[in-house]
């Protein structure tokens, strides 16, 4: 039973995280009487003194004691001036924050301790190994695993990126200061950096003053990959290998990427008006931009690496025809091709006011150390040499005339036309001749003429940049690589260009579309290496480079498109009827599928050209035809949200298909790549329920069953939806109906021939399916994880568990193994068909307890807007999207992230709990408490759903929740808050009964230190929102109490460690 925000809460040196926050509490309170001065620092001091001694009382069991220490804390907070509690919240969210930076480093410090991790690569195939698994059949399992792991733009994260970036660099001089080679000198000046990262962070405000439009969102993630993802993939594949190579004797082939990455960021329009199809089509062109730049950075420094003339005649032969190609563009256009080339691009070039794609300043998460740049963490940085070349410098008249060094052999052209000397050339086999791709046009590497070359080049430059004479001679592996650096300098001026909205020029075979010919040259290269003796050189840093380009890349993580199914069936009404055929929306399901497969099958395009619609139905179809102008070189699956029949899937099929033939028909040529996967997302209970008969009838129909085999392999993937199933039904119901709905999803596939990859809709909280994925993918039906799962990983878990390299590699590991083990040792079903019967009767009682309260009881929703700050959540400014599917309706249309934010802030969680003490208390009183504890021992689905349930009820605190009570609510609803606290004591007696503890979080003491050490700032906190509160609602357009409530809602999700 773990954290919520990371897998790796096991064991860590209290000590050593203690040293650590006490450096860093000290530190902020010497800027705080630097910066506030020291009376202020004496109230702070009070009222943690205050906040900790009640804490202490109550963990104690003093009762009395902690409930008079709470209202003294209350009474100092009350009385408050505005003045002193806006920087109080802020001190006490910073103290948080730190504590949070401190925590996560020692978690990244005990994976670098020495001995056995568990749940590591290592750890996981030596018992399956021991368990029988065959070598064979494991080094299968590990190759064929298909993992994607989906960053969202969910509005959960809280934290500005510019204070998640001084985060890390604090992060960074924490792991800089655990070195035992520092110099007295150099730990003054680590600490001085940390005075002024700290003192950075208090003047800089933590709020946003703007929503994040989508493309700032995207842009957010992909710099998650170039925060850490870069360093991390690498790595984390180089452990695979290796492990598999220690335990089955072969390693894990160079383009094998068990995990892949993908986004909804700029994609998902699923109740977010402002993504429109612009928004996708510029964020998949920016993708490529940062893509492209990325393996320029590594293509450099391959450059300057790879100075070796020995290779084998593959590799000779791809430089010769490089060379030959080069030199017959010379002989060409020797004169007119500079004017040409100007003339070409005149349009293109300094084109003022308009801002390029830019990705993170080099260092910008990684801090300036004073003392010796050596002494930094070099490894954590993006490495960015700088060679002596730049974009427009390495042309053919660069490598013309260098001398290359070797012998010559029988199987090449003759050199002596080049003017160069024969390579050397170390191969036991004659090779083919090999034209490098990009050759085949003379255009595709013009040659600059004299007067482009020594235009504008100062003595500086020539210096820089000697001409052929001052040059001794090129390797053939840089000659492949200059090649590769020239088509990847034209792939990101196309997307430039493409950004700008001007018509780009470019020759298909003058840059890189596919990831496949970028990988060609460096594959070769690579093989060339292991084959003239340079093992060595061939598995650093060209292999990582391969790594990165078979797990990234052209896009660095293909977009999901997501749309609700009724935006589709709008569009096809606006069809039907423009073309008199009737309202489609109007008809039954088997005349939608009789009319869908029926156009499906033919040739001709169904929409007419002239067809006038309103601008939401226009979109739709803009949003078609930019999947269809991207396909799926870029895009990766279109997610129909609230789906619920067979025809919602034709329906997408059908409206791809008319979106493809007319984008086709104006390309003159097929649209790229294929039509992407349509996949159903099942979100509600009775969609839950009803989702292995939707599959059912989709697979049974044949044109769709071909069109699966024909075009994806069969493969169909389903996605599970955990938000809006829980706040339908509750916590426990939904995941009851999830597993159920495996099982029969499963089901389904099996009895067509089809395979099925499972996309799991997680949140981050545990009331949104969130929850350790280790636990969560150990304990899935039997049989739904076969070597293949996707799985979002949303908001503020995406900076948690991808934000260090570190921490990225663990999860990445976790992930791996964990499906793995899913596959080769699928968890147990339930032992006894007994177990069904008594989750079917928990589920039902919890589920009508839940609804009677949620739903049905009128003074709920009322209580609910007095009791939280789920109002004022709206200002927060954390995502594009509207807080609500629709501006009117009750918890119905609340999108279920602020439904839980809001209850998290008062530190009830409700939504996570409700109605599970009601289900287990009907069951042992029935006399079936024996059964309970066996299927809590025995059956890990069960185990897993009462050990998230628990942890969530440790980090509650009700009389924190009841304070907000007995301040914000009408007396008339106060009863109604008593109710629910006394559930939640009936909840807690219930789950501990089953699971055997005496307490909570029994099982995890690291957990409960952890919580216990977050009190003293977060109560008062807490306090201090309850007082806000009041004062705002007395005096709404107060932006200075405004301002402070965000800032608590800020400390209060960071002591927490959860938003939404």
């Amino acid at each position: 039973m773990t954290d919520t925000t990371d897998d790796i809460a096991e064991e860590i040196s209290f000590q050593a995280y203690d040293d650590d926050c006490h450096l860093l509490g000290n530190l902020l309170n010497d800027c705080l009487m630097r910066e506030v001065g020291p009376d202020f620092t004496e109230k702070v001091d009070r009222v943690r003194l205050l906040a900790q001694s009640e804490c202490n009382m109550r963990l104690a069991g003093v009762t009395d004691a902690a409930d008079y220490l709470s209202t003294q804390l209350e009474k100092e907070v009350s009385t408050m001036e505005l003045e002193d509690a806006v920087p109080l919240a802020r001190t006490f969210s910073h103290y948080l924050n730190l504590m949070g930076i401190a925590e996560t480093h020692h978690r990244v410090r005990r994976t670098k301790l020495p001995g056995h991790m568990s749940k590591s690569c290592d750890d996981v195939f030596q018992k399956l190994i021991s368990s029988g698994v065959s070598a064979d059949e494991l080094y299968r399992a590990v190759c064929d695993q298909e993992v994607g792991i989906v960053l969202t733009a969910h509005p959960t994260q809280i934290n500005r990126r510019t204070i998640q970036y001084k985060f890390l660099r604090i992060a960074h001089l924490l792991e800089r200061n655990d070195r035992t080679d520092l110099t007295h000198e150099d730990k003054d000046l680590l600490i001085e950096d940390l005075v002024r990262e700290i003192t950075s962070l208090w003047q800089t405000d933590e709020l946003r003053r703007r929503k994040p439009t989508p493309v700032d969102e995207a842009r957010g993630g992909l710099h998650i990959v170039e925060q850490s993802l870069w360093k991390a993939v690498p790595h984390y594949l180089r452990r695979v290998s290796n492990a598999l190579k220690k335990h089955t004797g072969r390693s894990l082939p160079l383009t094998s990427t068990p995990i892949k990455f993908g986004s909804w960021m700029g994609g998902d329009r699923d109740g977010n008006p402002n993504v429109t199809a612009k928004v996708t089509r510029d964020v998949s062109y920016l993708a490529r931009w940062i893509a492209a730049d990325l393996y320029l950075r590594e293509v450099d420094g391959l450059r300057f690496e790879l100075s070796m003339s020995t290779c084998s005649d593959k590799l000779a032969q791809f430089a010769y025809n490089i060379l030959a190609h080069e030199q017959q563009v010379h002989d060409d256009h020797h004169v007119s091709w500079f004017n040409q080339r100007q003339k070409k691009h005149s349009d293109h070039v300094d084109i003022p006011g308009h801002p390029l794609p830019y990705h993170i300043p080099f260092g910008a998460d990684v801090p300036g150390f004073t003392g010796n740049a050596n002494d930094g963490e070099a490894d954590l940085e993006m490495p960015l040499l700088e060679l002596p070349l730049t974009d427009g410098e390495y042309r053919t008249a660069d490598i013309m005339g260098y001398g290359l060094i070797a012998k010559a052999t029988p199987s090449l052209p003759k050199a002596e036309g080049l003017g160069l000397q024969p390579l050397k050339i170390s191969s036991p086999h004659s090779s083919t001749p090999t034209t490098p791709k990009g050759l085949a046009k003379s255009g595709s590497f013009k040659k600059k003429s004299s007067s482009e070359s020594n235009l504008n080049k100062s003595s500086v430059d020539r210096l820089l940049h000697p001409s052929l004479s001052g040059r001794p001679d090129i390797a053939p592996y840089r000659i492949v690589l200059g090649h590769v650096r020239e088509k990847l300098v034209n792939t990101r001026r196309r997307m430039e260009m493409l950004l700008e909205g001007l018509t780009c020029d470019f020759e298909q075979d003058e840059y890189y579309e596919s990831t496949e010919d970028l990988l060609e040259p460096l594959l070769l290269c690579h093989e060339s290496m292991e084959t003239t003796g340079s093992e060595v050189l061939a598995d650093g840093r060209i292999a990582d480079l391969i790594r990165r380009i078979s797990t990234f890349g052209m896009t660095l993580m293909k977009l999901d498109v997501r749309q609700e199914s009724d935006k589709h069936t709008e569009t096809l009404d606006a069809i039907t009827e423009y073309l008199g055929m009737g309202t489609y929306s109007e008809w039954d399901e088997e005349r939608k599928i009789r009319f869908l497969t029926q156009e499906l099958r033919g040739k001709r395009p169904l929409v007419p050209p002239s067809i006038e619609v309103t601008p939401e139905v226009q979109e739709v179809l803009n949003t078609f035809r930019v999947a269809a102008e991207l396909g799926s070189q870029s895009l990766e699956a279109y997610i129909i949200s609230m789906a619920s029949e067979a025809s919602d899937v034709l329906a997408v099929e059908l409206l791809q298909k008319e979106a493809r033939l007319v984008v086709a028909g104006e390309l003159g040529r097929p649209c790229p790549g294929t039509t992407l996967r349509v996949v159903p997302l099942f979100e509600t209970v009775k969609d839950l329920r009803d989702a292995g008969t939707v599959i059912r009838k989709l697979l049974g129909i044949d044109w769709y069953r071909e069109h699966l085999i024909a075009n994806h392999n069969g493969h169909q993937e389903v996605m599970l939806g955990y938000s809006d199933s829980g706040k339908d039904a509750g916590r426990f119901t939904a995941a009851w109906e999830l597993y159920k709905a495996q099982e029969d999803v499963v089901k389904a596939c099996q009895e067509f021939g089809i395979k099925v990859t499972l996309f799991h809709g997680r949140g981050g909280s545990v009331g949104r399916g969130g929850g350790p994925m280790y636990l969560a993918i150990q304990s899935q039906p039997p049989g739904s994880v076969m070597g293949s799962l996707r799985v979002t990983e949303q908001g503020e878990m995406v900076q948690a568990k991808f934000g260090l390299a570190q921490t990225s590699v663990r999860q990445l590991e976790i992930y791996t193994t964990a499906v793995l083990l899913a596959t080769l040792h699928p968890p147990d079903p339930p032992r006894s068909p007994n177990w069904r019967n008594v989750m079917e009767h928990i589920s039902e009682v919890s589920c009508q307890n839940y609804r009677n309260i949620v739903f049905h009881n009128e003074q709920f929703l009322q209580y609910f807007h007095e009791a939280t700050p789920e109002a004022e959540l709206g200002n927060l400014n954390i995502g594009s999207r509207p807080t609500r599917r629709k501006k009117t309706g009750g918890v119905q249309q609340l999108r279920a992230i602020p439904w839980i934010f809001a209850w998290t802030q008062t530190r009830l969680t409700l939504p996570a709990w409700l109605g599970v003490g009601a289900g287990l208390d009907a069951v042992i009183a029935k006399g079936d408490r024996d059964e309970l504890q066996a299927m809590y021992r025995e059956w890990p689905f069960f185990q897993s759903t009462i050990d998230l349930i628990e942890m969530v009820l440790a980090k509650a605190d009700i009389p924190i929740a009841k304070h907000y009570d007995e301040v914000l609510v009408s007396p008339e609803r106060q009863q109604l808050g008593a109710e629910i606290r006394e559930a939640f004591h009936t909840t807690e007696k219930c789950v501990l009964e089953v699971s055997g503890h005496h307490k909570l979080s029994e099982n995890n003491k690291t957990l409960r230190r952890l919580i216990e050490s977050r009190l003293a700032y977060l109560n008062p906190i807490n306090m201090l929102q309850v007082e806000i509160l009041r004062r705002l609602r007395q005096d709404e357009n107060n932006p200075k109490l405004r301002d402070a409530l965000l800032i608590t809602i800020n400390g209060i999700a960071a002591g927490m460690r959860n938003t939404g």
